[in-house]
């Protein structure tokens, strides 16, 4: 079977979706440590869209899994198709991993996750305070690694296309249209 040219609209819309949520629950991570006043209501922002990146990821991934992408161009050397798998990889598992490592160490605080009013999701982990910090220092140290790999991601997004213009970035980009730069 030959590799698309392009992602499918589904692989697309969930990836620059994805992509606002996750740049957006960063700043939002940042800002609550760094606000006591608007901490609360950040916290109260940040909980349901975490679950949400959660539920969209695993919906990522399903269709990741199930539909064909585009292959990398033959001209990459090796170990940038293999970096860039790897990355990829690493992103599906951040993506799982922060939100049901949050949800684990608001359980094991002993905090409830309130998706909205009345809308609570049960505990994942046991109450217990030594987890609760191992878990707290787990995500916050992921955090700083998922903020790594999207600026690594975009990175290598921009130098596709605007360096080599080799139609990697116009795969998740522009879909289904061709142009001769693709």
């Amino acid at each position: 079977m030959n590799a698309p040219r392009h992602f499918n609209p589904t692989a697309r819309w969930l990836h620059w979706l994805m992509a606002a949520m996750i740049v957006a629950m960063l700043f939002i991570g940042v800002a609550m440590m760094a606000s006591v006043s608007a901490r609360p209501w950040l916290i109260d922002l940040h909980r349901p869209l975490g679950i949400t990146i959660l539920v969209l990821a695993v919906v990522r991934l399903r269709n990741r899994l199930r539909r064909p992408v585009p292959a990398l161009p033959a001209s990459l050397p090796r170990w940038q198709r293999a970096a860039a798998t790897a990355s990829h990889w690493l992103l599906y598992g951040l993506m799982l991993a922060m939100p049901l490592i949050g949800w684990a160490m608001l359980s094991a605080g002993g905090f409830p996750v309130q998706l909205a009013d009345g809308v609570m999701l049960p505990p994942i982990a046991p109450r217990h305070p030594a987890l609760y910090a191992v878990l707290r220092a787990a995500h916050g140290g992921l955090a700083y690694l998922l903020f790594a790999t999207v600026l690594l991601h975009v990175a290598a997004a921009l130098r596709h296309a605007w360096v080599l213009g080799d139609g990697v970035f116009a795969s998740m980009a522009r879909g289904g249209r061709r142009t001769p730069a693709d």
